[in-house]
């Protein structure tokens, strides 16, 4: 296999450290603003919890994809590495380019923008201090893992286990509450059904959920919006370079990591829906903070509030920790600027990397124009995720293939998974053509700028 891209990034991330990465990047805001996105497509309780069940098998799945591939190439860049290892320089380099310019630069617009919509609830200050507030954070959290990774990932993993027990205090208390009488239990069951559709009967149309009766589109297009709830899970794969026997700690990590999110995200969604009415779960745009009104009174949005404060910068932390990993790595391998590559001599991080993301992601949310590439671009990463997977059966005709661990499952989660991204993007492409196809058109305009590139590196 390919030497290249070796790290002069030391290896201090631990498995905690990789867990934390893995959960924290993943429970960002969504969970506690917009589970309407799935509802609104879904009739009865037990639909949309299917759909959250499925979309954390199908994001383990994907887990068990990348497992296999980083511990067979357990090096700083996680899917740019597995991508030009498996097929071409250049289907890394589009991995890298669309990161850049607009997928994980336009996650920390976003998540920062979020961050500082709440806080604007705490310090009214309008939309310009908000977007200040959003650069403010961007800019901190970079220099704080400017000066060390060991920094950012320690405060990345105190945040993590905080939203986690967070999240586990409101579940059990919200429990109690229902147990003691304080609420009455699933009255989110009683919810009338959507007035797009009459509830479905069980096989009176051949095209139906065997199991609750849904139709088939009405599912595949909640679990839709539920995959992009838990996206995030392939970044711990940017920083195996610097974590501790990567090609063991990493897999054992992102099992771990979606497993506890899973948990996290059916818990709360069982608590919303047995707190409150179906209608209300498919209309609130602040779900969490209803929830939590109607547990214990005003005052519950406030609190909910400052969790999703929480969750967003603990997020945001590992976000901002792991995408310099991505353009280090191509610096090293002369896929883009050299001075990419630089490691800091005295703090040993990929240092104008991070500052070169910070620069971006916090011209992008000072501006706004995130939102316009962020919607066009986002869902093309589910083709690099399907051309990630599909990589597994080519390099397992390698006879230099030598993965620690292979994947359970083989052939059918791969190709499971590979399905369910090809459903993503067509699902898209079909909704929104104009959007999708300006978006595949940003992600192609890197290809001839990495034939320009190279051409210009062989002169």
């Amino acid at each position: 296999m390919d030497s290249r891209s070796g790290s002069d990034l030391p290896p201090s991330l631990t498995r905690l450290n990789a867990i934390a990465l893995v959960a924290g990047t993943i429970i960002g805001a969504s969970i506690f603003v917009q589970p309407s996105e799935i509802a609104q497509h879904l009739s009865r309780p037990v639909d949309i919890m299917l759909v959250w069940l499925a979309c954390g098998v199908l994001t383990l799945f994907g887990a068990l994809v990348c497992a296999e591939l980083a511990s067979a190439f357990p090096r700083t860049g996680g899917l740019y590495i597995f991508l030009r290892e498996t097929f071409s320089p250049l289907a890394g380099f589009l991995w890298g380019w669309a990161m850049f310019w607009v997928m994980h630069s336009g996650i920390i617009a976003i998540i920062a923008m979020v961050f500082a919509r709440y806080a604007t609830q705490v310090v009214p200050v309008g939309d310009t201090g908000a977007r200040a507030i959003a650069v403010i954070v961007i800019l901190g959290l970079s220099a704080l893992n400017y000066v060390g990774v060991r920094a950012g990932s320690r405060v990345q993993t105190v945040l993590t286990c905080a939203k986690i027990l967070a999240i586990g205090a409101i579940v059990v208390v919200g429990f109690a509450l229902m147990a003691t009488g304080r609420i009455s239990p699933f009255d989110g069951a009683q919810g009338a059904p959507s007035t797009s559709r009459e509830a479905p009967v069980v096989g009176s149309d051949p095209v139906r959920g065997a199991m609750s009766g849904v139709p088939v589109s009405d599912f595949l297009l909640a679990m839709v919006a539920g995959l992009f709830a838990y996206g995030g899970w392939h970044m711990v794969t940017y920083t195996a370079g610097e974590t501790v026997m990567p090609a063991r700690v990493i897999p054992v990590a992102l099992m771990i990591g979606v497993a506890i999110v899973t948990a996290c995200y059916v818990a709360l969604n069982l608590l919303y829906l047995a707190i409150l009415p179906l209608d209300t779960v498919r209309s609130s745009t602040r779900i969490a903070a209803d929830a939590a009104d109607a547990a214990v009174g005003r005052g519950g949005a406030a609190m909910m509030a400052g969790l999703v404060m929480l969750s967003t910068f603990g997020a945001l932390t590992g976000i901002v920790l792991a995408g310099p990993r991505v353009y280090y790595s191509m610096a090293k391998d002369g896929l883009t600027f050299r001075w990419l590559g630089y490691v800091h001599p005295t703090y040993r991080t990929p240092s104008r990397a991070i500052v070169a993301q910070a620069v971006w992601a916090s011209l992008l949310a000072a501006t706004g124009v995130y939102r316009q590439l962020f919607i066009r671009v986002i869902y093309t990463e589910w083709l690099f995720f399907a051309l990630m997977a599909a990589g597994v059966f080519a390099l397992r005709r390698r006879p230099d293939y030598r993965p620690v661990y292979r994947m359970w499952g083989y052939p059918a989660v791969p190709l499971v998974f590979i399905a369910a991204s090809l459903v993503i993007v067509i699902n898209q492409i079909v909704r929104d053509p104009i959007d999708a196809l300006t978006g595949l058109g940003i992600v192609a305009i890197g290809a001839p700028a990495y034939y320009l590139w190279v051409a210009h590196a062989h002169h």
